[in-house]
């Protein structure tokens, strides 16, 4: 127990050194942007309404030090850290001035929820059907099955999304392709709301799913296959062992340790590729709120965003690497 209490804390350490180097890269890309949040305030003020100079001149000062523009960038690098701790990134350009964490904590739940059940059905249909295929090499539904993710894995989340777009919306128009739930439904805890939402989030998830499972079935084809010559398999059959017991409990369950390593390793891919998805069915998530931020010259908004996925994306790999001396004895705690 203290040795996987030294190891779950030495993960801490690096997941707190993995969450600040990457806000201050963020940081540093967000205020290198040639967009000022004031001038754009401004330009929204004056195309509004006239304003004489002096008033311009006042407000652009006020701004500049609601922004934190008035000091040099280290302070203001320092400034973000302290904030950081409690999430006040400033106000938002594009809902000026509503906190742009508030926008954030509204799009994170849509994301999360998306990203959660789109890797969890990837994850488990592609190992498990990886590792059948690579049990039984000569079933021809799972040969079959292994062409068509071999031709569909090397395709771009977005490509599958504008073609499940054009599918379900124009050709065969059976499911929504824009929007998080229906207009005329009240956001609540409801039956009616939620399975809105679910009916909505069809289509993302589907393309996430279609590229995520050829990944994951290939990788399991190929570690189960070399896992059915080994000694304790061979041994197993010819003792008489329950084929399903044999595959279930010793090549799938052995195969899946170096998968889970896998999903850690790839889940900064898969939130990319939400976030390309969430952009394509207009999905009210954090990857439309960051293309909005963009579009917007919202820095503030681009780093709020930008942290708080860095933070969630750190601490599923944190929670992975957790779990890895829990499924597998062989990992040693002490390293």
């Amino acid at each position: 127990m203290k040795a996987y209490l030294i190891f779950a804390l030495k993960r801490f350490v690096q997941l707190v050194a993995v969450i600040f180097f990457g806000c201050s890269i963020a940081f540093l890309i967000a205020h290198l942007s040639p967009i000022s949040p004031v001038d754009q305030i401004i330009m929204q003020v004056t195309g509004r309404s006239a304003s004489s100079p002096e008033s311009i001149t006042a407000l652009r000062a006020t701004l500049t030090e609601l922004f934190g523009l008035n000091v040099p960038l280290y302070q203001q690098y320092f400034h973000f850290l302290q904030r950081l701790v409690v999430l006040d990134f400033g106000p938002a350009l594009i809902a000026f001035p509503t906190p742009a964490i508030n926008l954030v904590l509204i799009a994170l739940p849509w994301t999360v929820g998306l990203l959660s059940v789109a890797v969890t059905i990837t994850w488990l249909l592609g190992n498990i059907a990886g590792g059948l295929a690579g049990y039984f090499q000569n079933s021809r539904v799972l040969k079959a099955f292994g062409i068509i993710a071999i031709g569909i894995q090397p395709i771009p989340y977005y490509i599958v999304a504008f073609l499940m777009v054009i599918i379900f919306g124009f050709l065969w128009p059976v499911l929504p392709i824009s929007g998080g739930f229906a207009m005329n439904v009240t956001p609540s805890w409801t039956p009616e709301f939620i399975f809105s939402v679910l009916h909505y989030a069809i289509l993302p998830a589907a393309s996430l799913v279609i590229v995520g499972i050829g990944t994951w079935f290939l990788g399991m084809r190929a570690l189960v296959s070399n896992i059915v010559t080994e000694d304790y398999v061979t041994y197993a059959e010819l003792a008489g062992v329950r084929q399903g017991r044999i595959v279930g409990s010793y090549v799938i369950r052995n195969a899946l340790v170096p998968q889970l390593t896998s999903l850690a390793m790839a889940l900064g891919g898969i939130f990319s590729g939400t976030v390309i998805t969430e952009q394509v069915f207009t999905y009210p998530g954090l990857g439309s709120l960051l293309v909005r931020a963009v579009n917007g010259g919202d820095s503030s908004l681009v780093l709020a965003v930008s942290c708080i996925a860095i933070v969630a994306v750190a601490g599923s790999i944190f929670i992975i690497d957790l779990l890895h001396p829990l499924i597998d004895p062989r990992v040693r705690t002490e390293a």
